[in-house]
């Protein structure tokens, strides 16, 4: 008999709720005992600096790293504590969206969207009808035949949502789904990750270091500093936050080379 899972037995009331979590390489401690909670269906930014573990978070929820200390559950369920197979079985209504589009160059964009869907040998026919609709949904349905090379880079980044929600996941993390692309084609990416938040009750976790792109996506912004949570609120409370170092952060001024911080809040 399997071992029970963290959090088995009581009622999951959370999408996904991130205990303590710690995680270290070498002497850096990138995640330093960070805890917060997701509801079903909403949208929460993760912003910070590079190196504050923000893609490392999201990677530890998913299974895809496992923390040195602490948990983190996904509908009551720590991915941490399975094995490979299992891992894969549970991803199932849970997808990470990666910050590049990791496309395969030799595939078209319709094999490319439903990869996830030929590995689970599903019958062409209801490949291609899904293909189809995820691509409409990201507004690339005349791309279905192309390939990756023909497309820009902000195209190949809607083809990878695509890819990401043809599998109708519950929970989708995206990592950067905005990094490097033109102020036009970061407003599509936006728009997309809103409407399938309010048109299919995604719940998401958006990292980001686009203080833009939080405002606009999030319901809840948590912001990281040192491996540990700075501050944490909806979008006006972190806009009219009274730190110094949130304001920095949002005006994307310098201190003068001060690192002036925040105490660490608990969600």
């Amino acid at each position: 008999m399997n071992a029970p899972q963290p959090g088995q037995g009581a009622p999951v009331t959370h999408a996904i709720e991130v205990r303590d979590l710690t995680k270290t390489f070498g002497a850096q401690r990138v995640l330093a005992g960070v805890s917060f909670t997701v509801a079903r269906g909403e949208s929460v930014a993760v912003l910070g600096r590079s190196g504050t573990g923000k893609s490392v978070l999201l990677k530890t929820i998913i299974g895809l790293m496992d923390p040195d200390a602490g948990t983190a559950l996904v509908e009551g369920r720590s991915f941490n504590v399975l094995s490979e197979r299992e891992r894969l079985k549970a991803r199932t209504g849970i997808t990470y969206a990666f910050q590049g589009a990791a496309l395969f160059d030799s595939l078209s964009v319709a094999d490319n969207v439903g990869f996830p869907l030929l590995q689970a040998r599903r019958p062409a026919d209801e490949v291609r009808r899904r293909v189809e609709e995820a691509l409409a949904t990201v507004d690339l349905a005349d791309a279905i035949d192309k390939v990756p090379s023909e497309l820009s880079g902000g195209m190949q980044k809607r083809v990878g949502l695509a890819r990401a929600i043809i599998t109708k996941p519950a929970i989708i993390l995206y990592d950067e789904p905005t990094t490097g692309l033109d102020p036009l084609t970061t407003d599509v990416i936006n728009r997309i990750i809103l409407r399938l938040q309010r048109e299919r009750g995604v719940t998401a976790m958006v990292v980001t270091h686009d203080m833009d792109s939080a405002f606009t996506v999030a319901d809840r912004i948590i912001m990281l500093e040192e491996g540990r949570i700075a501050a944490s609120g909806t979008p006006d409370e972190i806009r009219n936050h009274s730190s110094p170092w949130v304001q920095r952060f949002i005006t994307g001024q310098s201190a003068g080379g001060s690192s002036a911080r925040l105490p660490v809040v608990r969600d």
